[in-house]
């Protein structure tokens, strides 16, 4: 499948479009890739070397207040797995976002970026045991901490490990939404109670633990186009919510009415979308944060709204920077070999999602010269296509790029989220750095990896130990 060919703006010969901005905010809606200085991602590349993600925590900052804005009497919750380093994390809190995680491991990452227990928000799917042992035993220091439960089996599970504290029950709403089949969650059986069980498994779940909201999810990058999808989902919640927290003896299907539940919220999920493509306008998230409340009311006394976008927050913020290393004519199609690939950014091969990219330049000719910079180029349709031996490591096919030449610097747009948290060390391939701005200031927020890491559980795991376990 062929990519659209792109505007010269992804070239770098113009910025964003006015419609980016809103009259009431002077930051951009979204940030484009055609919004990066150039500069400085050319010498961020010459220090720090490629692949280079850099993530702009001010970007972050930003996005986090816009939420706020929006959402102004709703829990804001950052979805961890959208980018789980410290600097973000740090940033998110700061911002006065909660932290929802979907591991035990993000839970630590949480905990070690300075989030306390009633800021975290435990949503795991078939969470393995060391997890929930894990995160039982964080519950004892954090009682605040909250975990959101999808099956009944879990339920138990957490019984067996003597915990009884706030539980969250998600439901599936059988209504999905997002960029991708692989990601749309709400109709999957995969995700939560089914909506007509939701209520008495939630009341059963009372009489063990502090069932303090109830929760579901459509679907992770939604667009414009499925915010009705959105808006069912919500408004199906609503109705369940009032169910619960104010029940009546017809929804009890007897003569005896349901004890209430003292429910805290009703947490809507997250998946606002973000316009990868150029000539997709920005998400207007007062008309999204207007709809969801419209369809979520009326909630019932002492119950708030809760979401929790992660795409949102961070996919804007990042960018990624790789090197032109080959440049091959085909009879069918000219292929630009770069030194980032699906080890690095998986998105395009796993869902065939769509990054702009742009021509730094900074290469050499064919005479050995230095090329001329991209905005002097012809646009040029390209493969661009990654060092992975496999067919689907490629970044874009038959896209319009100033014709690339060997040592050009390309800048992959809106990588900050699920770009190197999908990062994996397949073909032995050590995973990039990545680098994080602060007010201008760069820093190193994750190291690049080298050889010998590769190699570190191995080597760590053939160390001979004595009867007691130490070394010898």
């Amino acid at each position: 499948m062929s990519d659209r060919d792109e505007t010269e703006s992804t070239d770098g010969s113009a910025g964003s479009d006015p419609t980016d901005r809103s009259d009431a905010d002077s930051t951009p809606l979204v940030r484009r890739v055609t919004d990066w200085d150039a500069d400085r991602l050319a010498d961020l590349a010459a220090e720090h070397e490629t692949p280079l993600y850099v993530q702009d925590l001010d970007r972050v900052r930003e996005n986090c207040e816009r939420l706020r804005d929006a959402f102004p009497d709703a829990d804001v919750r950052y979805a961890v797995k959208a980018h789980t380093g410290q600097a973000v994390l740090r940033s998110v809190r700061e911002a006065g976002l909660d932290a929802e995680c979907a591991s035990a491991g993000e839970v630590d990452r949480a905990l070690a970026a300075g989030f306390g227990g009633e800021r975290l928000h435990y949503t795991a799917v078939n969470p393995p045991a060391r997890d929930l042992d894990y995160v039982v035993d964080v519950a004892e220091a954090e009682p605040d901490l909250t975990v959101t439960v999808g099956a009944a089996d879990t339920l138990d599970r957490l019984a067996e490990r003597g915990y009884d504290g706030r539980v969250c029950v998600r439901v599936n709403p059988g209504v999905g939404a997002g960029h991708h089949a692989k990601v749309r969650t709400g109709g999957a059986a995969k995700f939560g109670i089914p909506y007509d069980r939701a209520a008495d498994a939630a009341r059963e779940a009372a009489e063990r633990f502090d069932v303090v909201g109830i929760h579901a999810h459509a679907g992770s990058g939604i667009d414009p186009e499925q915010l009705d999808s959105h808006r069912e989902m919500v408004s199906r919640m609503g109705t369940l919510a009032r169910e619960l927290a104010e029940p009546d003896s017809d929804a009890a299907g007897n003569g005896d009415a349901p004890v209430p539940l003292d429910l805290e919220y009703v947490d809507a999920g997250g998946g606002f979308g973000v316009p990868y493509e150029e000539n997709e306008p920005p998400l207007d998230l007062p008309a999204v944060a207007a709809a969801t409340r419209e369809a979520v009311a009326p909630l019932p006394a002492g119950v708030d709204l809760a979401i929790e976008p992660g795409r949102y927050v961070v996919a804007d913020a990042g960018v990624l920077l790789t090197r032109v290393n080959t440049v091959k004519p085909t009879p069918d199609e000219r292929v630009v070999g770069v030194d980032a690939g699906m080890t690095d950014l998986l998105r395009p091969a796993m869902y065939d999602a769509y990054h702009p990219i742009r021509n730094l330049g900074g290469g050499r000719g064919g005479d050995g010269s230095d090329a001329p910079p991209p905005v002097d180029r012809e646009a040029t349709p390209v493969t661009v296509a990654g060092p992975i031996c496999e067919t689907g490591d490629t970044l874009c096919k038959d896209r319009a790029l100033a014709d690339p030449v060997r040592g050009d610097l390309l800048a992959v747009g809106i990588a900050g989220a699920y770009g190197y948290e999908m990062a994996s060390q397949y073909n032995s391939r050590p995973r990039p750095a990545e680098v994080a701005l602060d007010d201008g200031t760069a820093t190193i927020a994750r190291r690049r990896e080298a050889l010998p890491d590769l190699t570190t559980a191995e080597r760590e795991a053939e160390t001979p130990t004595g009867p007691t376990g130490g070394e010898r």
